[in-house]
């Protein structure tokens, strides 16, 4: 039902797979199926998840994921009822993302160019994709998967646009920088001149299962990048460079609804949370040079 009616990616049916199989491992130890389960089975299980430890964001995916099946069961009528529907968990608190600042994105990008000028004629094509990879991310806040999975068609021709298929198989159009664009110009010309490659409709293709650079390829390239570059590469990857590109546009005076279509969220909530990277931004600002930051407030005597 979630492929077939709601258009589920493969990867948020991955995550519910995970999420139903622990569900569905719980009961079991109860003596129990989910056909059958109660409230109070339920109310365990989400009681097990938060003496368990795990992150707010954690439970509150899987308590969702148990919600939503237990409705498609009762409405399926595949179970006399639904025990899901008075469980909840408190509402995390939104962690901040974690954001790369402009001078840091500027030298990951500065090392990417810098390697595929300097690069051998063997490594050029892999160095070009990966400034291309780099360069069409920060302009354009992709989510990596839509990213590495673009085709020839995105490309719009006469307009700096792309044409991208997000979530659910939402279309959006996303505006690209001239200097990305450039870089994508460059990969696709040089990409034309392999034989191999020529009739591949996907802009960065490869020979794995998938038919294109994997999510997981490309996040190794960018941390050893971001190494090269001399940054953590533990705080850099891929969603690391969506998050930039959103708060530095909050950050210039880009309005949410803006940010909220070229990013593909569904809900401008989501987008919310750039406002709150912004004053954090703008907190830490004031704290390190106003002139009284450091005093307490209080007048004192001259």
């Amino acid at each position: 039902m979630m492929s077939a009616e709601r258009g589920a990616a493969g990867n948020t049916l991955e995550a519910y797979r995970r999420d139903l199989v622990d569900y569905s491992g719980f009961l079991k130890s109860r003596g129990t199926a989910v056909e059958r389960a109660l409230p109070e089975d339920v109310s365990a299980y989400a009681s097990g998840l938060e003496a368990a430890g795990l992150k707010g964001t954690t439970i509150q995916r899987r308590l969702s994921a148990v919600r939503q099946l237990h409705r498609f069961l009762f409405a399926e009528q595949l179970s006399r009822d639904n025990p899901a529907t008075s469980t909840s968990a408190a509402k995390p608190v939104a962690a901040l993302p974690i954001v790369m600042t402009e001078s840091e994105v500027t030298r990951l990008l500065t090392q990417a160019r810098s390697e595929a000028e300097t690069a051998g004629r063997g490594q050029r094509l892999r160095a070009l994709r990966l400034v291309c990879l780099v360069e069409l991310l920060y302009a354009t806040g992709l989510r990596v998967s839509e990213l590495v999975g673009l085709k020839t068609g995105a490309v719009e021709k006469e307009r700096d646009l792309l044409v991208v298929r997000g979530k659910g198989g939402r279309e959006r159009m996303v505006p690209i920088s001239p200097r990305a664009r450039n870089a994508l110009q460059l990969w696709l010309k040089l990409r034309a001149g392999r034989a191999s490659l020529q009739s591949d409709e996907r802009i960065f293709p490869s020979h794995g299962r998938a038919g294109h650079l994997s999510r997981q390829h490309f996040a190794l390239e960018l941390k050893a990048l971001a190494r090269r570059a001399g940054l953590d590469p533990e705080l850099v990857h891929p969603h690391v460079l969506r998050h930039a590109f959103a708060t530095h546009l909050v950050n210039s005076g880009a309005d949410l609804v803006s940010v909220q279509q070229m990013l593909g969220h569904a809900d401008i909530s989501t987008t919310q949370i750039y406002t709150h990277v912004s004053g954090e931004r703008l907190r830490h600002l004031v704290e390190t040079h106003h002139p009284l930051a450091g005093h307490d407030g209080k007048h004192q005597a001259s």
